[in-house]
């Protein structure tokens, strides 16, 4: 193998990774000039392990974000929800990011709003870590539990990507997913919707009035989570979808 570009994306693409010209741009960025450093690169990616777990960082946001080995990598599909969420958090407002993962939505929200307070909370040790490393305010533990009571009725927007693949459906996601990565980024239960339900009831404890919960989602759950929503006193709530019109995201206020 040599570190030719044409060589390198022709390699990546036979091995059937669809973005090849990107990875292979950002694989002979971080070798440098450095071959031995680039050919063990390559072969780690080609076992399908995360290139971001490589390379030790990731864009996102158009922001550039620490991800160390066995660190959940943001996706790029998580981006929208990550502007909308900016955009709902007030000048010197107050800011929760669930399963914060690296801590780049927060990462965002501290570098969109750099006047609010952003904390964020994750189970993972390795995650917590990360989020550090990104200058992100993190608590360990599960969901809204480590948040300090402080925060209660103080909080301006609370923002979350938390497992949602329902459990029928992990065995159909990317073919080497699971070789790296742990299905507690991923498994939301029966039907997707158990932590997505859980953080529904804790939200109203920390919200203020007036204040915005924003979830990813997918399929169809947005519609499964409507009658719980209206229960707990949420209104305005709103479908976010990509530019195919697939379900992406869930807004609501309380």
């Amino acid at each position: 193998m040599t570190d030719d570009m044409s060589t390198l994306v022709a390699e990546l693409s036979r091995a059937g990774f669809v973005a090849a010209a990107e990875e292979a741009a950002e694989l002979l960025a971080f070798a440098g000039d450095d071959s031995r450093r680039l050919a063990a690169a390559v072969a780690r990616r080609l076992t399908g392990e995360p290139l971001a777990w490589i390379t030790g960082h990731v864009r996102f946001c158009d922001i550039d974000v620490r991800i160390d080995p066995g660190v959940y990598v943001p996706r790029w599909q998580s981006e929208a929800l990550a502007y909308r969420a900016a955009e709902r958090l007030p000048a010197g407002g107050v800011a929760v990011d669930l399963c914060t993962g690296s801590g780049a939505i927060a990462k965002v929200l501290q570098q969109r709003r750099t006047d609010a307070h952003v904390s964020a909370t994750e189970v993972d040790e390795r995650a917590v870590a990360c989020a550090v490393s990104n200058g992100v305010d993190v608590y360990l533990g599960d969901l809204f539990t480590p948040l300090p009571r402080a925060l209660e009725q103080r909080v301006d927007v609370v923002v979350g990507v938390v497992p949602y693949v329902p459990t029928s459906e992990l065995p159909f996601l990317q073919r080497d997913t699971f070789t790296f990565e742990s299905t507690l980024s991923y498994d939301g239960g029966p039907d997707g919707t158990r932590i997505l339900r859980r953080v529904l009831e804790g939200s109203p404890r920390f919200l203020k009035p007036g204040g915005a919960l924003l979830l990813e989602l997918g399929g169809n759950q947005a519609d499964l989570l409507r009658g719980e929503l209206a229960r707990l006193g949420f209104v305005d709530v709103t479908v976010l979808v990509d530019e195919d019109g697939d379900a992406r995201g869930l807004e609501a206020t309380i």
